[in-house]
């Protein structure tokens, strides 16, 4: 979420103790929108103007730089190393933040400097200015040809973004607010009055006070009763008293384990949908939230190329089949050329070189019917005979290659079927890099020239979990690793489950000479339904063997395994019972 005001004002109050006083040690611009100030002291000031990330905070993040560092950087460099923090400024209820810092000019004389934080998603800016407010420089300049009032180039006079026409919720009291809310359309949403009336709130903190009022987000004016009214105005006098005093807290809200919005106050509107976790600090909130966030973008990209080469080459063999399956039934009827050539033997006296067709009896029909067979005038009768029993066993020999490649299509079909799975199962980019190093080694991806051999990399260990019962509990990360687990790190007594006929992990019941219990059985089952294409799904079939029945056939792809004596057990793959096994 973008960082309102509130929320803003909340992080300076944070850093402002341990930042005014502070000197600039070194000057970093690892991104083009962020810039990093070392201070003395070992802490690290990151200042981002990026459009869904704009903000301000301590970070121990660390970050690459650039080998060359940008002219921004550069010109930060030359006026603010070495500078003392004088001040922290935040115009009320704005997204700015101003940052007066002591430093000296060329001729080593004393002068003052401002950093300004425009902290406005995507209008976001970061501009150093001199003593007299002139910009200096900033990392977005707004030139006249562009559509907009505010002018941001060298040597202009800075003028800060015209305030919002709204008002300060902490400067009106409750009558006004009563007064302002009597005035509203009564089909407007609660919220959007919210917004459009006070200054200073996200959507969610106003979706939140809504709903602490009415016990729902989405109220509009005309569905409150008096007392309803009287809970939100309320409502909204102990959010000011909150705010005033001072009592924000860093909360950040998680789903399915990964950050999606926090917030400067409790968000109670999601329910049991989200968890919502209390932070030791705003920096540390917002170290772990945009960290997770660029994690999961890096994931992203860097999975793109896999993706799209394993479904590239899913597609091609994808038409490959289909048209193989189109040209195997044309096969089908490769008996009727058989049954021409007899015909046509049988009635070899009865033809003669320039015939364009033979109407004879059908031996081969219960009824003996007439059947019209077309033949090549060109040719004489005995090649036209020959050249129907050519025909049929041309279709018999393509029939059996088809049924063949069909087969081995199908196979590298469920092959990349998995490899797919791989990738939405993949948790980091170590994960990544030992799906690339498949995909390599199967030859879906080329190899880039190079004078070194690429290093050898040690697979990383399966997912472990803990059955009810104390039983360990293994499940491959991928395909190398699925065989590494079943084929060959397994023992004698150890059970193996899978999804059936579906791609999925391996997964592996340590039994140590004991025999597993029925509860860790369907647990583990649990596992193998959860780390596979159903998981989305209700109840998915999942075959249990012991792992001396599973074999992998000569040639076939990583992962790829055949096993017997298996039974098969419906399970519902859990992720609280997944949480509740997993051993970190």
């Amino acid at each position: 979420m973008p960082m309102d005001a509130v929320c803003l004002g909340a992080v300076m109050n944070e850093l402002s103790p341990r930042l005014v006083g502070a000197r600039i040690d070194k000057i970093h611009q690892p991104e083009r929108d962020e810039v990093i100030l070392s201070l003395r002291g070992n802490l690290r000031l990151l200042l981002s103007a990026s459009p869904g990330g704009s903000r301000l905070q301590f970070t121990s993040l660390g970050r690459e730089n650039p080998a060359s560092p940008p002219m921004f950087c550069m010109l930060l460099r030359r006026h603010l190393t070495n500078g003392k923090i004088l001040a922290l400024r935040q115009p009320p209820m704005e997204r700015i933040v101003e940052i007066d810092i002591s430093s000296a000019d060329e001729m080593g004389e004393p002068t003052l400097r401002t950093l300004v934080l425009e902290a406005m998603g995507r209008g976001a800016n970061l501009l150093l200015l001199d003593e007299n407010r002139r910009i200096l420089d900033c990392l977005h300049r707004i030139s006249p040809d562009e559509a907009t009032k505010r002018r941001l180039l060298p040597g202009l006079y800075y003028h800060p973004p015209a305030p919002q026409e709204k008002l300060s919720l902490l400067n009106t009291g409750g009558e006004e607010r009563g007064r302002l809310l009597d005035a509203a359309p009564p089909e407007l949403e609660l919220d959007r009055w919210l917004i459009q009336t006070f200054a200073g709130f996200s959507p969610l903190v106003c979706r939140e006070l809504v709903f602490l009022a009415v016990s729902g987000a989405d109220a509009r004016l005309c569905q409150l009763d008096f007392a309803q009214k009287e809970r939100f105005l309320s409502v909204l006098d102990s959010f000011q008293t909150y705010i005033s005093e001072g009592r924000t807290q860093p909360y950040i809200l998680l789903r399915d384990g990964a950050p999606f919005d926090f917030s400067f106050f409790p968000i109670t509107q999601y329910g049991n949908l989200a968890e919502l976790r209390r932070m030791e600090s705003f920096s540390a909130l917002l170290d772990y939230f945009f960290g997770e966030r660029e994690s999961r973008e890096s994931m992203r990209r860097k999975s793109a190329e896999l993706t799209k080469a394993v479904s590239t080459a899913r597609d091609r063999i994808a038409r490959r089949l289909a048209q193989q399956g189109k040209e195997l039934e044309a096969t089908y009827d490769r008996d009727l050329f058989r049954r021409r050539g007899d015909i046509l033997t049988a009635n070899l006296h009865r033809m003669s070189r320039g015939m364009s067709s033979l109407t004879a009896e059908d031996f081969y029909d219960p009824e003996n019917r007439e059947v019209e067979i077309p033949l090549d005038s060109l040719l004489s009768p005995q090649e036209n005979a020959a050249r129907a029993y050519k025909s049929y066993t041309k279709a018999k020999t393509a029939a059996k290659i088809l049924a063949e490649q069909i087969t081995l299509g199908e196979a590298e079909l469920s092959y990349l079927d998995s490899v797919q799975e791989e990738l939405h199962r993949a948790e980091g980019e170590r994960d990544l890099e030992e799906i690339r190093r498949e995909l390599l080694d199967t030859g879906y991806l080329s190899r880039k020239k190079s004078g070194s051999r690429p290093k050898k990399m040690s697979l990383s260990g399966p997912r472990e979990f803990s059955s009810s019962s104390g039983f360990l509990i293994q499940v491959g990360r991928n395909n190398r690793q699925n065989d590494e687990l079943t084929l060959r790190s397994s023992e004698k007594g150890d059970l193996w489950l899978h999804a059936k006929n579906i791609p999925g992990a391996h997964v592996l019941i340590r039994s140590h000479g004991k025999v597993p219990d029925e509860k860790t059985v369907l647990e583990a089952a649990s596992l193998a339904a959860y780390y596979s294409k159903g998981k989305d799904g209700g109840l998915v079939p999942v075959d249990c063997t012991l792992a001396r029945f599973v074999k992998k056939p000569a040639g076939a792809k990583p992962g790829m395994v055949i096993y017997t004596g298996e039974k098969t057990i419906s399970a519902r793959p859990e992720e609280a019972l997944l949480k509740s096994l997993s051993k970190g």
